[in-house]
């Protein structure tokens, strides 16, 4: 339907939405999982929606976390995080920087917070 009606505003969004359910389904390949979040990613990127590209990124990253790949997803993410200045009460930057600590923590010790 966008692509009928030229309403690209959201695309990124929906290239990301359908990444999470071919992810929760299990039903695609990873590679194919991990191509619409790129997918969304580029979008988002030549939109210059910042928001957008962060929770696709994010998506990307959470799936690499989940296959082992956690250097990548944290080289990912981290400079896509850094963008941002403010709004880090938004639901996108908390679930970024909860994805990075976890990151983090694969790779040291952590100790559970006090």
């Amino acid at each position: 339907m966008s692509e009928q009606t030229f309403e690209r505003w959201m695309e990124a969004e929906l290239w990301r939405l359908k990444g999470q359910a071919s992810a929760f389904s299990g039903r695609q390949a990873p590679g194919e999982t991990e191509a619409l979040f790129r997918r969304a990613a580029e979008c988002a990127e030549r939109q210059g929606s910042r928001p957008l590209h962060l929770r696709a990124v994010t998506s990307l990253a959470r799936l690499w976390h989940d296959q082992g790949r956690g250097d990548e997803a944290r080289d990912l993410l981290v400079p896509i995080h850094a963008w941002f200045s403010d709004g880090f009460d938004t639901p996108d930057l908390r679930d970024a920087r909860a994805l990075l600590a976890e990151l983090r923590c694969r790779k040291l010790p952590c100790r559970p917070p006090q």
